[in-house]
Order: structure tokens, then sequence, then C-alpha cells
């Protein structure tokens, strides 16, 4: 209708970001969010995440104990939604991913920005999943009002910067193989056969707490996650996401909305790329502040 036209006209400026922000994706289409595919490789052989491979056969070969690894996009990926991006009328492009801590991403975004038609501002979230992914929709729905460049990238840096991630795992196993994690880290985990909670600090995955049971850690990041909602104010997006773990998720879900007092809750099933990192049974929860309105 006339109101998409008019939306559409008001847009100077492009948001692309990368799969592991998990976005679903109908709200990437909604608000025009361009995501790069990362890529995991299974047994030497490389995929999309998002295109050529689900989360469930990246849990399926985590099980098997295949070699399962992740590698940044391939630069024609990139150079593909640049173009797509700057074929849509805009004059820049805001370009958001995972934390550079994690992996090259960040870095091969910005050198594909040297070659794109328009100008390109890279930003590293230093964070991922819906931490990445809240931010990016603040960015899009800022840029569909005709806001430029400069308020965009400090709107998406602030959500970024301002989100909480809390992931429970079944094992610290995935993390130890795929480098995420201090191999100190670890070793105690394995020692003592504990259920870990790790938190995303400032781009890198950090060992928060450590629980006897798989129950009891849910448990603490269900209080973990409404200690953070509160502090802030209590004005925030909350996701659930999980790998594998749908019972789970709902759970954590349904008691998060109980002690917040039916406040929505997203819930999302994470994809392969951060899925081999952290194995099946995750459940995360992003805790986001909202975005404080400029009008």
């Amino acid at each position: 209708g006339s109101s998409v036209a008019s939306r559409v006209m008001a847009r100077h400026v492009a948001v692309v970001t990368d799969s592991t922000s998990y976005l679903p994706t109908r709200w990437a289409l909604d608000h025009q969010i361009l995501k790069v595919p990362v890529q995991v490789i299974v047994s030497g052989k490389a995929f999309r995440e998002g295109v050529d491979i689900s989360t469930a056969e990246v849990a399926h070969a985590l099980r098997e104990w295949q070699a399962v690894s992740t590698s940044r996009p391939s630069p024609g990926d990139f150079a593909a939604a640049y173009a797509t991006a700057a074929e849509s009328g805009v004059d820049h492009i805001v370009s958001v991913h995972l934390s550079a801590e994690l992996s090259g991403t960040y870095q091969t975004a910005l050198l594909a920005a040297k070659d794109s038609p328009v100008p390109v501002t890279v930003i590293d979230s230093r964070t991922l999943a819906m931490g990445l992914g809240f931010a990016c929709l603040t960015g899009a729905e800022l840029a569909e009002t005709g806001a430029g460049v400069e308020e965009i990238v400090a709107a998406v840096t602030a959500r970024a910067t301002q989100s909480h991630t809390y992931f429970y795992v079944d094992s610290l196993e995935y993390l130890k193989r795929g480098g995420r994690i201090g191999k100190a880290s670890a070793a105690i985990g394995a020692a003592l056969r504990v259920k870990p909670i790790l938190s995303v600090v400032d781009g890198s995955v950090e060992l928060l707490e450590k629980a006897r049971t798989p129950s009891k850690a849910l448990a603490r990041l269900v209080e973990i996650s409404v200690a953070a909602a509160r502090d802030a104010g209590g004005d925030v997006d909350i996701a659930v996401q999980h790998i594998d773990a749908s019972a789970r998720a709902d759970e954590v879900a349904e008691q998060l909305s109980v002690h917040l007092g039916g406040q929505e809750i997203v819930r999302i099933e994470i994809g392969a790329v951060v899925g081999a990192h952290v194995g099946p049974g995750c459940v995360a929860v992003t805790v986001t502040p909202k975005a404080k309105s400029t009008t």
C-alpha cells in the first residue's frame, strides 16, 4: 500500500547483518535487513548457514562427533549483499556483525566495504544472536523513518552494547573444541561435570556460573535474566533461543514471562554457526533495554 511506498521513499540507509543475528526471516524481510551467511564446515565441506544447512543437521553431526567448525562469509556473499542494498536506492549501508572476538566476519565486512557501490559503515556488535538481532531491528526501524547514518550507527551500537546474553550449555566440550573459551575453564567444567552458564562479556564468551544439574542451571538462567531485565527498568526486549532444545526453551520462556508480569518473549531457534560452538541442548536468553526514542 501507500504506507510501504512512503516508508521506502524515506530510507537513505540499508542495514546488513550476518546469519548469526538469527533474526526471524519474516522480520528481516519486513524491515529489508539483508543477512550474509556465515559458513559451517562439516567434515571438510562448507555450507552457508540458513541456506544450505539446517540446525538439526548440525546438531546431528555434533552428536555423531563429526568435525564441525565455522568460517567467515565469503567476500562474494558480502559483495552480493552490498550490491543488493545499493540497488534499493540507499546512499549508505550500515553493516552490523557478530563479535570480532568470535569470528573473522567483521574483518571480511571491512574488506568488502572497500568495493561497495555505496559507502559502508561496519560495526562490530561485540555480541551475537539476538543481542545483534535486536540492534539491527532498531537500526532498520530508524532507517524507515528517514534517519541519517550517524543516528542509526549510534542507536545500533548502544543497543548492542547494552544487551545481555546468557547461555546454558550441556557441555563445554564444543566450546573447547572450537577454541572459543579458555582451555582452563573447559578443564574445570569437565572435571566437575558441571552445567555451565556462560555470558557474552565485551565480545567474548566467559564462564559466569556453574550448577550441578541442568534443572538448577536453567533455574539460575531464569534468575539472572530476570535480574538483568529489572536492572534495565523492565523496558526490555527478551529473546529465548535454543539449539534442538525446544521444550527447555518453552519452560524458560514461560518462567521469564511469569516473573516479569507477562513480558512478551520472542522464541527463536539458534542456527548452525553458534550451534557448532555451544552444542545441542543449549538455551540462551538475550535481554536488551529498548531503544530510547529520540523524538
